[in-house]
């Protein structure tokens, strides 16, 4: 895996990409980088919900492009360091979870397991879209379902 410099961190895209260097960390750079979205879902919690989406469907757009211009610039497709991706797939998770600490956590928790284990439908956005859009997507994915089950702890009144 290739090494980032000094110089590519100068790159504000890359910058972003890396989460503010968050993702640069040696073990386990994406629970680095979801650890770096929980402060701005706290910021984005008490926000309507349409505006909570419209954020987070923004970061998605950008996120797509910041990947691909990262990658590109990084020489590597993935690299473990673009944690941006884990940072939108977390507030994917969070949408709509009630407010407290046990819904981040239990969020936290959910999204990085689905995460790291990549079961199927997972796995295969993972495997088979490439370019910024693959790298998002494995994370869309499992966010939506770590959101899936938090809102169905909700509803079950297991989670309030």
């Amino acid at each position: 895996m290739s090494v980032i410099n000094i110089k590519q961190l100068k790159d504000p895209v890359v910058l972003l990409a890396v989460g503010f260097g968050s993702g640069l960390t040696p073990k386990a750079p994406g629970t680095a980088g979801t650890v770096l979205a929980v402060p701005l879902y706290l910021l984005m919690q008490p926000l309507p919900l349409v505006t909570y989406l419209l954020i987070t469907t923004c970061l998605f757009i950008a996120a797509i492009w910041i990947c691909t211009y990262a990658a590109e610039k990084l020489g590597v497709h993935d690299h473990p360091s673009i944690v941006i991706d884990e940072i939108v797939g977390y507030l994917i998770t969070m949408i709509a979870a009630p407010a407290g600490w046990l819904p981040v956590l239990i969020g936290f928790v959910l999204f990085r397991l689905l995460d790291a284990i990549k079961p199927w439908p997972i796995s295969w956005f993972d495997r088979n879209i490439n370019g910024g859009l693959g790298i998002m997507l494995d994370d869309v994915v499992a966010g939506i379902i770590a959101m899936m089950f938090i809102q169905g702890l909700v509803y079950f009144q297991i989670l309030s």
